[in-house]
């Protein structure tokens, strides 16, 4: 009896989700910020009176830019603005790529 290739595909996934807990992960890392643009309160966010915390991996090149984001939590309206805002930071220069986890705090403008 065949299995066909969708139930073989669907069970990959499961194995994998199954096992994805198991495997090594990359740790987070712990390098100095040498530049640190402050994230900009969007106009809309303060019609609406948001407030919150975004989350966000930030991978690192060796040179301290950054090469990818990845919002982790927060509104969608205030994650924009910190990763726009992550987007020109830079780490201080290792040798070899990192992942930073990022946590950036927004609160309406007094």
């Amino acid at each position: 009896m065949r299995i066909p290739r969708l139930g073989c595909c669907l069970s990959l996934v499961i194995l994998f989700a199954t096992l994805a807990p198991l495997l090594p992960a990359q740790e987070a890392s712990k390098r100095r910020i040498v530049v640190r643009t402050a994230p900009s309160y969007p106009s809309l966010a303060r019609g609406m009176a948001l407030a919150g915390v975004v989350k966000i991996a930030a991978a690192v090149a060796p040179d301290g830019t950054v090469k990818m984001l990845d919002v982790k939590g927060g509104h969608p309206v205030l994650a924009q603005a910190a990763v726009n805002a992550v987007r020109q930071w830079k780490w201080e220069p290792s040798a070899h790529e990192s992942l930073e986890l990022i946590e950036i705090h927004f609160s309406p403008p007094e």
